[in-house]
Order: structure tokens, then C-alpha cells, then sequence
């Protein structure tokens, strides 16, 4: 059984975390990622602290397993919403767009592990001043907003330049990717898009469909011009923000254009003029399937590729 550090900082099975996707990542699909031994994580967007903290209830009423939330430091709802994970207990925050330092110490008095997503060197070093337990280190094949560096190229250089547990994300969908990240010095692997197809998950199954029928160059970045670029499947709106790159449209403009579009896409199934976010390994998925069923095949994948690495050093 692959067991890491990370498993026993969070106190789980197995070294995978599920992506905080908003609108997607809601206590049903976190409750069955924790419960398959996993850490689920409940995507707290821009949603109000009710909202999240009806998520949370969803999740404890389904497993006594550790969860987290992921929180977006750019909410409008921030500060209500970390007051609800206090007054909740929550096992593991994530967090993004941001620094979480001044949360840390009330998060800390209910034993909360804080653990920020981080694109780039610098931001990690920079990060870990603070009393954080572990960093997100994420590659830009990864779906929703990216930075610069892939995975492959990132995930050494951070896991050198600090001394907490680094976890990768982005282009991990199978026991592969698992595998590579851990070979590149990672502690674990955040999984996303293929937790998207998972049969507890909310998301419409035009959402899902549109996933599982991606070829592997339909995952592309649009909106690079705003300093906010997205990953997401091409489709007309892809089109329209591409369009309007080339015309030298407002960043104020194309942001405008966005607004609504991934709930448009992930609760009412427009993934035409929705904003369909998925990483580049949307082409590997080739269909639905549990949590539970997601998570025992990238385990047991990449517990195979280990053991033939091991055999192929001893031969």
C-alpha cells in the first residue's frame, strides 16, 4: 500500500486530495472521497458561510472521515466563511488566490491543517513564513485558473526550496501521474477533473460528457490578456474571449463576459456557452465512475509503475 507522509499528516488512507472546485466540489462528492479513503475538500468559491456551512453538515452526516474546504481569500464572504470552519472543526483548509496568514491562528486553536495552493517558487517560499502544514504546488495543465510552470518542472524546484510537505496538482489523473509526482518529490497528488466524473459528484452530466469526450488538445487557455488566465474545454464561448483577445478588447470586458459562465456550465449543462473548466488530462478520462472506484484504480496503478521501477533498479 503506497502510504506517505502526507497520510499521516491529514490522517487518511491514501496520499490523494480532491480538487476544491467551486460549484463542482460540494459535500457529496467530499463526503465519498473521504470516505474512500481519500480527503475530500468542499469548494467554497464565492459562496456565503451559510452556503458552506451547509456543505459541511452534508459531509459529517456521510463520514466520520477527515474533509476539508477550500477557500478563495478573494471572496467577498472570506471572514464569515472562515468562521464557520472554526465553529465547524474542520479537519483541513486549502486555500488560494491569497495569503491565508491572518486565519492561521484562530484556524490552528481547533487543530485545523492549513494548506495553501502555490504556482511558483517564490509564492512557496514566501507562504511558508507563516504556520502552514504542507503546500498545493500546482501545474498549469491544470483546469480553472493557472500559472506558468508545468508540473513536471515545478514540483522538484519547490519541494528543494522548502522544508514542508509539498503536494502536486495538475495533469495527475491515474496511478501515472500519482506515481511521477511522488518520483519527483512530492508527498501526494490533488486530483481534480477526473473527480469531476465521479457518480457522486453534482456537476451535469453535460459537464461530464463534454469531459470524457475531450480529446487531448481540447483543454485551452483563454484570457491570458487579463492576467487571470483559465483552462478550460474549447467551446463558442472559448471562441468569443479568443475573439476578442485578438480584437484588443478591455480586460474589464472579457472578465465581464465570464461572469455566471461556470455555473452556467456546471448546474444548468451549457457547456456551449458555459465555462466547462478541466485540466489536460480530460483526455485520458473515458468515463463515470465512484469515487471510491476512481480512487482504488490510481492506487493500484501506481503501485504497479512503482514496483516495476523498483525491479527495473534491482535488475
Amino acid at each position: 500500500m503506497i502510504r506517505t507522509e502526507l497520510c499521516e499528516l491529514l490522517d487518511i488512507e491514501y496520499p490523494i486530495i480532491q480538487g476544491g472546485m467551486a460549484w463542482v466540489a460540494t459535500g457529496e462528492l467530499a463526503a465519498a472521497v473521504s470516505e474512500a479513503g481519500g480527503l475530500g475538500i468542499i469548494g467554497a468559491g464565492n459562496a456565503p458561510a451559510d452556503a458552506v456551512r451547509e456543505e459541511i453538515q452534508k459531509v459529517k452526516q456521510t463520514t466520520d472521515k477527515p474533509f476539508g474546504v477550500n477557500v478563495m481569500l478573494l471572496s467577498p464572504h472570506v471572514d464569515q466563511v472562515m468562521e464557520v470552519i472554526v465553529e465547524e472543526e474542520v479537519a483541513v483548509v486549502t486555500t488560494g488566490a491569497g495569503n491565508p496568514g491572518k486565519y492561521i491562528k484562530d484556524l490552528k486553536t481547533v487543530g485545523a491543517k492549513v494548506i495553501p495552493v502555490v504556482p511558483s517558487v517564490a509564492l512557496a517560499k514566501r507562504i511558508t513564513r507563516f504556520d502552514v502544514d504542507a503546500v498545493i504546488a500546482e501545474g498549469n495543465e491544470s483546469g480553472g485558473h493557472i500559472g506558468q510552470l508545468t508540473t513536471t518542472a515545478l514540483i522538484p524546484q519547490i519541494v528543494d526550496a522548502i522544508d514542508i510537505p509539498v503536494i502536486a496538482a495538475g495533469g495527475v489523473a491515474d496511478g501515472r501521474g500519482l506515481a511521477a509526482v511522488l518520483s519527483l518529490g512530492a508527498v501526494g497528488a490533488q486530483i481534480g477533473t477526473r473527480f469531476v466524473c465521479a457518480t457522486e459528484c453534482i456537476a451535469h452530466d453535460n459537464y461530464k460528457e463534454a469531459i470524457i469526450k475531450a480529446k487531448d488538445r481540447d483543454a485551452i487557455v483563454t484570457a491570458r490578456s487579463t492576467g487571470h488566465p483559465v483552462r478550460n474545454l474549447k467551446n463558442k464561448l472559448t471562441r468569443q474571449i479568443e475573439k476578442m483577445e485578438r480584437e484588443d478588447a478591455s480586460k474589464d470586458k472579457i472578465e465581464e463576459l465570464g461572469i455566471g459562465r461556470l455555473k452556467r456550465a456546471v448546474i444548468e449543462g451549457d457547456v456551449e456557452e458555459g465555462t466547462v473548466m478541466a485540466g489536460q488530462v480530460a483526455g485520458m478520462i473515458a468515463k463515470e465512475e465512484s469515487a471510491a472506484d476512481i480512487i482504488a484504480d490510481v492506487v493500484a496503478v501506481a503501485e504497479e509503475v512503482l514496483e516495476k521501477s523498483c525491479e527495473l533498479i534491482s535488475n
